[in-house]
């Protein structure tokens, strides 16, 4: 084939999983060397070099070499990253492979490969059946967006070539496949390691009269997506140049646009006719999903980076911004989900607060079952309620996938932490209209003669942040301040006395506190929170409520020995005692505050230290 078409064959995005040991590696090197993918000095390479245990011959090629990718892989005899490979069929169609790990704590790599992926290529052991990692892997990938599943029961010439073997692996991996609405699914059984049905056909399976693997691969077209969006492109940077030049950069992710047609600007739903399409070297007379432009509009609209440009959908919808959705998600954190805790959702380059308001159930691969939940651990996979802290336009997943995914990132340590797939936006978040009353915020900070304030105490139990709290808010009201006080048991003998300890229910606590704190705020009170607070995170979430000068952070520094010494309420003597696992400072950790408004020292004069407050609060 010419370059010239083979230049305008569409890459196919390949993803290749399956458990450990089921043979990808081998699977993807011998894709690589007999379809000349590799170059000569890593054949060789592969040629000589063994790793432990290996019973390959040194001479002939260990096709595993090929792909993995890390040190530590060649080592332990594992893929634990995703190793990215190129290659170039017969008939000029291109190929990027994706080999995903087998390790069940790499699931997040495996989503990683399989966001883009146009074929998955899932691999089963057939001496060893279908394992749990098997029915993981598929989910992952149909969740993901892969629409064509090819079933390779690998290590046939270990079972005999037994068409029973295959045929029994095959029922069940169906079955799971038909459950997650897969729309294409194919299966080939090949051995990998011996060459039969993956680039010629084999004689020791006559039962098998389907295409070789890279028969399959070389003849694949796209399975329609029942819905597709119309038009999408969300503007990365806005150019700039000589003659008032103005132009919006970005890449098609969806549908393709001309100049003259009308597109909307999804955040604000202002409208404008497309002037030019503008490329390095020429204009375009049209522009499609995957091309790289700068689209310039025929009169000025407010569009910065991270806004979507759109066309409505062929069904007549509209991209809208929202502030609810119901997600899919897998999570990929360490520390388990949190629902009420605050992350950055990233979508494309908008990044914006959100909150993991519920957790509808977690998914059992294996059966398919829906098992209710309060929280995900690393590799789960569930359906969540999110909440953004302003409104993002954002498609279903199944319409398109680069306005339909995003990311959850902590906001201290800038983890990524979940993948999450929008299903579809919620209702609530078109029927809840706040309404804005005439008695605003600065008419109430007029009658009370002085701005509100969110002053918010965090150190370990017993470090005297309510006693500071009540001195500073006695000193306070002889000034004529008004002022209130949410000290963390009071709270939690009312709007939160459903909330326990763990993880969770603290960052919901913190939530709900910080919002009350805010509407109190609003009401022109300075208003103290004393609150133990533990994870850096949740107040850094309380904090992003409020405007410069609305919220000072005050760590109250006591050391453990003289908070356990003090006791108030008799707290440390339970932990001791092994009756209170969850105690903070001694079961839970405590995260110091890296850079607070206010540090006051516990063991200090109190007096002294209330002044220091009260001066803060008064901006003296």
């Amino acid at each position: 084939m010419s370059s010239n078409n083979q230049d305008a064959t569409p890459v196919l995005q390949l993803v290749t999983c399956g458990s450990v040991d089921d043979g990808k590696s081998t699977l993807i090197g011998r894709l690589l060397a007999e379809t000349d993918s590799v170059p000569i000095d890593q054949l060789e390479y592969a040629r000589q070099t063994r790793r432990g245990g290996s019973t390959i011959p040194v001479g002939e090629i260990d096709f595993s070499l090929l792909t993995d990718g890390l040190e530590a892989e060649r080592e332990q005899g594992i893929t634990i990253d995703v190793a990215y490979r190129h290659m170039n069929l017969p008939n000029g169609r291109r190929v990027l492979i994706a080999d995903a790990p087998g390790h069940e704590q790499y699931t997040r790599n495996m989503a990683v490969a399989a966001s883009n992926g146009d074929v998955a290529i899932l691999l089963v052991d057939a001496a060893r059946g279908v394992r749990p990692q098997t029915h993981r892997h598929l989910t992952v990938s149909a969740l993901m967006g892969v629409r064509t599943v090819i079933i390779a029961v690998n290590k046939m010439d270990l079972t005999g070539y037994d068409h029973a073997t295959f045929e029994e692996i095959v029922g069940i991996v169906r079955t799971t496949a038909a459950r997650l609405d897969v729309p294409e699914v194919v299966a080939i059984p090949i051995s990998a390691f011996a060459g039969d049905n993956v680039t010629a056909p084999s004689t020791n399976m006559p039962w098998y009269t389907g295409p070789t693997l890279m028969q399959f691969l070389s003849d694949w077209e796209p399975v329609e997506a029942p819905q597709d969006a119309g038009f999408r492109f969300p503007v990365q940077f806005i150019v700039r140049a000589e003659g008032n030049f103005r132009g919006y950069a970005g890449t098609v992710v969806a549908g393709s646009i001309a100049p003259g047609q009308q597109v909307t600007v999804a955040d604000s739903g202002r409208t404008a006719n497309v002037e030019r399409i503008v490329t390095f070297g020429s204009d375009l007379d049209t522009a499609g999903v995957g091309q790289a432009v700068t689209i310039t509009l025929d009169h000025e609209v407010d569009v910065t980076r991270g806004d979507v440009l759109a066309v409505q959908d062929p069904d007549g919808a509209n991209l809208q911004p929202a502030d609810r959705f119901a997600v899919d998600m897998v999570w990929l954190g360490e520390e388990p989900l949190a629902h009420g805790r605050s992350y950055l959702l990233v979508s494309g380059s908008r990044s914006v607060p959100a909150t993991v308001t519920n957790v509808r159930h977690k998914l059992d691969v294996v059966s398919g079952h829906e098992h209710a939940a309060r929280l995900l651990e690393m590799n789960d996979i569930g359906r969540v309620e999110v909440a953004t802290d302003r409104p993002i336009p954002m498609d279903a997943y199944s319409r398109c996938r680069d306005t339909g995914g995003f990311l959850l990132v902590d906001r201290v340590t800038a983890d990524t932490v979940a993948a999450g797939l929008v299903r579809h936006v919620m209702r609530r978040a078109f029927n809840v209209v706040p309404h804005t009353y005439d008695v605003d915020e600065q008419a109430r900070a007029t009658l009370m003669g002085h701005d509100g304030k969110v002053v918010w105490l965090t150190g370990l139990p017993g470090s005297g942040k309510s006693t500071i709290a009540d001195a500073a808010v006695r000193r306070l009201h002889a000034l004529g301040v008004h002022t209130f006080v949410l000290d963390g048991d009071n709270v939690r003998t009312g709007l939160n006395k459903d909330l326990g300890f763990t993880a969770e229910d603290r960052a919901e606590n913190v939530r709900r506190v910080a919002e009350v704190a805010k509407l109190m705020r609003e009401a022109g009170l300075v208003v103290f929170v004393a609150l133990v607070s533990p994870y850096r995170s949740d107040r850094e979430a309380a904090a992003a409520l409020f405007e410069e000068g609305q919220f000072l952070e005050v760590y109250v520094d006591t050391p453990v020995d003289v908070c356990a010494e003090r006791d108030p309420k008799g707290l440390y003597a339970k932990a001791a005692a092994g009756d209170l696992p969850n105690m903070t400072g001694v079961g839970q950790g405590y995260e110091v505050p890296e850079d607070p408004g206010l540090v006051l020292d516990g063991t200090g004069d109190l007096d002294a230290e209330v002044g220091r407050i009260v001066q803060a609060v008064l901006g003296e």
